[in-house]
């Protein structure tokens, strides 16, 4: 397993870990999800949304690592990295940095 002394250390290899288009797009949307669910947790004052938000959110993203970039998610060796790493790469897609 690879040891990261930095998040800049770490998101060249998600970016990596993430060549696949559809992986990409999966997470993009997975992301857009969890926000709505989030909105809606807060519109509607419901913690069940808390649960679709992270449902939605890993649920796309595991489909497109599992299916599509064929490769284990990076979340299961680096949790904290890859869970800033899901969005920055969001961030970087919505600014252009990242194609999808």
């Amino acid at each position: 397993m690879a040891r990261f002394n930095s998040f800049r250390q770490f998101y060249p290899y998600y970016l990596q870990e993430h060549r696949n288009t559809v992986c990409r797009r999966l997470h993009f949307i997975g992301s857009w999800a969890v926000l709505v669910c989030l909105l809606l947790a807060l519109w509607q004052r419901s913690g069940g949304w808390l649960w679709a938000a992270l449902i939605c959110g890993y649920g796309f993203a595991w489909v497109g690592h599992f299916f599509f970039e064929k490769n284990r998610p990076a979340t299961f060796r680096h949790p904290l990295y890859s869970f800033v790493g899901d969005w920055v790469m969001f961030f970087d897609i919505l600014r252009g940095r990242v194609k999808i």
